[in-house]
């Protein structure tokens, strides 16, 4: 037996990058346990709304949202259109004026006088206050949105009057500005503010400071800025920065309705990377088009998993149209949002102004020997599939300190972005197949230490279903420990509070479902002979060319191309945008494991990967056919792939991607147990047969 030898040099810089791993690990972890205080916040109009539904007075409903957990008040700018509706501000075009005055329903003497001196245009739309407060908050917001030169200001009978150079209809929905009687109304009834102000048209210095000059001496939780761009985009977008650091205002980002990035809204990015990230929060909300379809239970959980799993801090819980059975709507929604602050609150959160992340970016030396160690993996890869190259131990090091050198030293001068992608993905892929690879190599030493003995037949014979289950649970747990030191590598190449904040994502996700295989596969090859058993050492090359020019039967066939198609699905099942459905019976499946483990595990690891290494164990040791030892092998590396590729959403916790990954290896190991016996029963008939 030719023997794959580990450079030591090589293992001692991986050992050394491990460890510098874990300590950004811990560091990371800290960093994460400082931040968990949320933001339960409920549109305003919303809760007026419900207060006119029941036909109950507003502060009555506002100090039960209270009572409910609701910690904000989400607060957006005003519309002529709401405004008039709400009998604050009358609006009324110059047309209507005048049809009104020559049909001779106009009565009051004193516009029919306006009119007869000309002073009412047919073209221009005329604004009247019924409550003063509302009326100046509305003057002065049209003279910001649309100048002085569009905004004119006449009395009729003592009573002012806007004159507005605008269409009608475009008028009614332009936006005004945060109503003061509405975060007046917030602040009386103890809440905090969820500010949401649109950008204007062509902002100016003096609109920024128009929106701040509003938000000043009210308690401000965050500003969520409403519509495609941030305010002050594109010109004024520092001044921004300087007033909310004035006002120590936090940014929420709002993320995307796939549940990757952010909802792109103009000038984001730039507002956050001035202002710091560790003033930035993530914000999230039911999509209005899916609440309706999902029962309040499932809307609940779902709050739970958002806030624990992607650092969401922003909870911007929508209402409930219909009340359930028995109830009226505001018994509905307030036990809605009883039943999400509790939920919250059991997972450990506190109730508040969001918390954000410390500013927070790991010693450039450990991250240095993080790529290092990443680099020496990559070399003990290449020297594991190539014999030529395993039997040059000073290649390998000279290499290695090559590579090692180019890629740290742009991480040293505080720079290499790319370099950790890389090293991040080569993270993901190296350290799942390292770790097969070595069971690989350890059960080729057992079995030719066997033969030398002739006990490779009486070890297939006697060894017992419980002999050949701990074996193999064990195997997996080791492997699984393993393929672990590749998720610390990955979490110490992009640990920083751009990645937990998901303005940097981790891009190579479908990859690591493929390129573990093929590295394993490859290396499968060089050590063993799936075509033709008796022959030793030939070439992973050469065995491709004999599959490939191999017949086969159409069942076979057929075979592949089930398990082709799973394989697509798998590939495909992948990340938040594939468009695959979820059966109903996986949602409840996956529904049952959230509330047995802290972290619900992943099924491809369960029900799939962990369980096929376990057989792939005892089949090696059964001394099955080397094709369907490959076959099991490949389906456990995909377990083993799954649980590093869970490290890859860095906006998760890393104590939560590592209880997940601990999680699923329990109950796959249990379904692996299961299937041995199966298979020891099965091959006893067979034997009797």
């Amino acid at each position: 037996m030719k023997k794959f030898l580990y450079n030591r040099t090589l293992l001692i810089f991986i050992c050394v990058g491990l460890f510098a791993a874990l300590i950004i690990a811990g560091q990371r972890f800290f960093v994460e346990s400082e931040n968990n205080q949320v933001d339960l916040a409920v549109d305003y109009k919303s809760i007026v709304d419900l207060a006119e539904r029941e036909g109950l007075e507003l502060d009555d409903v506002l100090k039960m949202t209270k009572d409910a957990g609701i910690t904000s008040l989400a607060i957006y700018d005003s519309k002529l259109e709401d405004l008039l509706l709400a009998g604050k501000v009358f609006a009324i075009a110059g047309s209507e004026i005048l049809g009104n005055y020559q049909t001779g329903t106009l009565t009051n003497e004193l516009w029919r006088q306006t009119i007869e001196f000309g002073l009412i245009e047919p073209n221009r739309v005329y604004v009247i206050g019924g409550d003063l407060g509302s009326y100046y908050d509305t003057k002065e917001a049209l003279i910001q949105r649309l100048g002085e030169e569009r905004v004119k200001i006449f009395a009729v009978g003592g009573i002012e009057v806007i004159e507005v150079k605008a269409q009608f209809g475009e008028l009614m929905k332009m936006p005004l500005g945060l109503p003061h009687d509405e975060m007046n109304k917030a602040r009386v009834a103890g809440f905090n503010i969820l500010a949401r102000p649109m950008n204007f048209r062509k902002c100016t210095a003096e609109n920024v400071q128009f929106v701040f000059d509003r938000l000043r001496n009210y308690p401000i939780s965050e500003i969520v800025f409403d519509g495609p761009e941030v305010l002050g985009a594109s010109n004024f977008l520092d001044l921004t920065v300087s007033k909310m650091r004035e006002q120590k205002i936090t940014f929420g980002v709002i993320e995307h309705f796939t549940q990757l990035k952010f909802y792109p809204q103009l000038g984001m990015e730039y507002l956050a990377n001035k202002l710091g990230k560790n003033k930035v929060a993530r914000l999230y909300a039911i999509p209005k088009d899916e609440q309706p379809k999902l029962e309040t239970t499932t809307a609940i959980n779902r709050w739970s998993t958002t806030d624990r799993e992607r650092n969401i801090r922003i909870n911007l819980l929508r209402i409930y149209e219909k009340p359930e059975p028995d109830s009226t709507l505001l018994e509905t929604n307030l036990k809605y949002f009883r039943a999400v602050h509790d939920v919250l609150e059991k997972d450990g959160f506190t109730f508040g102004k969001a918390s954000t992340f410390d500013n927070y970016y790991p010693n450039v030396i450990l991250r240095a020997l993080v790529i290092v160690g990443v680099v020496a993996a990559g070399v003990l890869y290449l020297s594991l599939i190539s014999r030529r190259i395993n039997r040059n131990t000073k290649f390998q090091v000279r290499f290695f300190a090559i590579v090692a050198v180019l890629a740290a030293i742009p991480i040293l001068m505080g720079a290499g972005g790319k370099v950790r992608i890389v090293a991040a993905l080569l993270s993901a892929n190296l350290f799942p197949a390292l770790a097969i690879i070595w069971q690989l190599d350890l059960l080729r030493v057992i079995q030719y230490k066997l033969r030398l003995q002739n006990r490779a037949v009486r070890l297939k014979e006697n060894l017992s279903t419980f002999q050949l289950v701990w074996i193999s649970a064990f195997a997996l747990l080791i492997t699984g420990v393993m393929s672990m030191t590749g998720a610390a590598y990955l979490s110490g190449a992009l640990s920083d509070v751009s990645y937990f904040l998901e303005f940097e994502i981790f891009r190579g996700i479908k990859i690591t479902f493929v390129l573990p295989l093929i590295l394993v596969a490859v290396a499968f090859l060089q050590r063993f002979n799936v075509v033709d058993e008796l022959r030793k050492n030939v070439p992973a090359t050469q065995q491709i060319k004999e599959l490939l020019d191999k017949s086969i039967s159409v069942k076979v066939f057929l075979g592949l191309m089930v398990v082709m198609g799973a394989f697509v699905v798998l590939i495909a099942r992948s990340g938040h945008t594939s468009g695959m459905p979820v059966s109903g019976a996986e949602i409840k499946i996956r529904a049952m494991l959230e509330q047995i483990f802290y972290a619900r595990p992943r099924s491809k690891e369960i029900f799939f990967g962990h369980p096929a290494f376990m057989l792939a164990f005892a089949a090696f040791l059964k001394r099955f056919p080397k094709m369907i030892c490959f076959v099991l092998v490949m389906a456990g590396t995909i377990g083993q792939s799954s649980m590093v590729e869970t490290f890859a959403h860095m906006r998760t916790p890393i104590f939560m991607s590592f209880m997940r990954g601990l999680d699923g290896l329990i109950p796959g190991a249990i379904i692996g147990a299961v299937l041995i016996v199966c298979l020891q029963l099965f091959y006893r008939l067979l034997k009797k047969e």
